[in-house]
């Protein structure tokens, strides 16, 4: 029996392997009928990444130096190596997180309201019993239990968690993976990045 959906698959996948680097990406789904559907600018939740921009992925992944601190990241040391023990998460990605957030600056305020080294949004803080997110113990405490949180939500995977603490749960779940937003993209790279650094 000639397998439709097989083939348009394969056809598609031969196409972008013979055309230059995707310039965007791809995403699909398949609806109740078995039809496949792809665009670069998914409106629908059902829509599921299939061809990543590799040109854009690379820019990301080595545009970002180490940006200056503007707090002493010594400081904050032993802090860091104590959550990062309690809830069993790395310290360079605690670090790294740290370092994109805030810079290391403990009294750091956002636009949209998050504050301290870790930027904990006011009802995160609240969730997380952060009673003072300029104490920088109460700050990191707060953040590394949220990182630990969001890393058991989406299984070790620390991209997803990453896109989470930058866009929310509830935009991670809906796109079912890193939503397809530059600053979020943005961000996921450069803590990543960071983290080398501090490994």
């Amino acid at each position: 029996m000639f397998n439709l959906k097989v083939y348009v698959f394969a056809f598609i996948v031969s196409l972008s392997l013979s055309l230059p680097i995707a310039s965007a990406d791809i995403y699909k789904y398949e609806d109740d009928e078995g039809v496949l559907h792809f665009t670069d600018a998914p409106t629908d939740h059902r829509f599921k990444i299939f061809i990543r921009d590799i040109k854009k992925d690379k820019q990301f992944r080595t545009h970002f130096r180490l940006a200056k601190c503007v707090g002493n990241p010594t400081e904050f040391e032993p802090i860091i190596n104590s959550c990062a023990l309690e809830f069993g998460v790395d310290k360079s990605l605690v670090k790294a997180v740290i370092h994109a957030e805030s810079g290391y600056d403990p009294n750091a305020v956002s636009a949209k309201g998050a504050s301290g080294l870790m930027q904990l949004m006011p009802n995160t803080a609240r969730s997380l019993k952060v009673g003072n997110s300029f104490d920088p113990a109460e700050n990191i405490r707060g953040g590394v239990r949220y990182l630990r949180f969001l890393l058991d939500t989406f299984g070790g995977d620390e991209a997803l968690a990453l896109a989470a603490y930058n866009a929310g749960l509830s935009r991670v779940a809906k796109y079912g993976g890193i939503p397809p937003y530059e600053e979020t993209r943005n961000y996921v790279a450069k803590v990543l990045e960071y983290r080398k650094s501090y490994q």
